[in-house]
């Protein structure tokens, strides 16, 4: 049996195609209509060509605005950006506890990366008050022997 492949789906894989080989104009074409239809992999694409200014003009806030779309909806990729851009305030006010609650949830989705940021706040103390504690925990959690870090 032969599953039907939509065409937002062709569109997609077209899309992140253009922009893996860094054909952003062409990736942009692609999967902005997607991004507008609440594709979260399109949006979080999107957002990271306007964070950029890969193909289209830099826009910080609009990039977050497709970013945290994306995030809400499950994206770890997303959620881990937008995590990065809460904790520097890129396109958004700089809020380290919203950057923790979306690196956690990044984390929880897989991304080891995330895990290891967290380690990095808590143990450089990035807009809270240092706990090595906590920073231990996350740099386990990401693979890491804590006692290089902390």
């Amino acid at each position: 049996m032969t599953e039907s492949i939509s065409e937002d789906d062709m569109l997609l894989a077209s899309g992140i195609a253009a922009f893996e080989a860094k054909e952003f104009r062409r990736a942009w074409q692609l999967l902005q209509p997607l991004s507008d239809r609440s594709s979260a992999d399109a949006q979080y694409r999107c957002a990271i060509m306007l964070q950029n200014g890969l193909g289209v003009v830099a826009d910080a806030e609009a990039a977050a605005a497709l970013m945290s779309a994306a995030a809400v909806q499950g994206s770890g990729l997303a959620q881990h950006s937008l995590g990065i851009m809460n904790l520097f305030g890129e396109g958004v006010a700089q809020n380290t506890p919203e950057a923790i609650r979306l690196l956690e949830l990044a984390g929880e989705s897989g991304l080891a990366g995330a895990w290891s940021t967290l380690g990095m706040i808590y143990n450089e103390g990035q807009g809270i008050e240092p706990d090595k504690a906590l920073a231990r925990k996350y740099y386990t959690k990401a693979g890491f022997d804590p006692d290089e870090f902390v």
